[in-house]
């Protein structure tokens, strides 16, 4: 009688290291595709880091700075909320009609900041793919360091 039971499909074979042009390149994409958000370094990081050296140290540096522009993003909203509701109450607390529009202006104005850490992200991920494209290394000129 045989066993009506399927034999197991083998394991795939671990991927082997990656080459010089292989580990340059996916350490500039970390850098690169951190302009689309945090997703991409960390799996960059998780997949490529035990498979190449440069990339290891360099989706480790883009990762700690997505961590940073998420934690400021985070940040930057709240405040602006926060802010922003303070001055809206303001502006209807007042009797003049000046004050609530310059109020309710500011409170639009602070809106454009997270704008701003966006921006400063995607430079600062453009600059690390280029330095690390021209064969360098790039360290982010301040970023938490919470990935070891």
């Amino acid at each position: 009688m045989t066993d009506p039971t399927p034999a197991p499909a083998p394991a795939p074979a671990p991927a082997g290291p990656l080459t010089e042009a292989e580990d340059k390149q996916w350490a500039g994409l970390s850098h690169l595709l951190g302009i689309l958000g945090i997703l991409p370094s960390l799996i960059i990081f998780l997949v490529f880091k035990d498979r190449g050296a440069r990339t290891r140290v360099e989706s480790k540096e883009a990762l700690n700075w997505q961590i940073t522009v998420l934690a400021a993003y985070i940040a930057v909203w709240i405040i602006v909320g926060i802010l922003s509701a303070i001055l809206t109450g303001i502006a209807f607390a007042s009797n003049s009609y000046g004050a609530a529009s310059a109020m309710l202006s500011l409170a639009g104005a602070l809106y454009l900041i997270p704008g701003i850490v966006w921006i400063v992200n995607i430079i600062f991920s453009i600059i690390g793919f280029t330095k690390v494209n021209a064969g360098g290394a790039y360290r982010y000129p301040f970023a938490i360091r919470l990935v070891k």
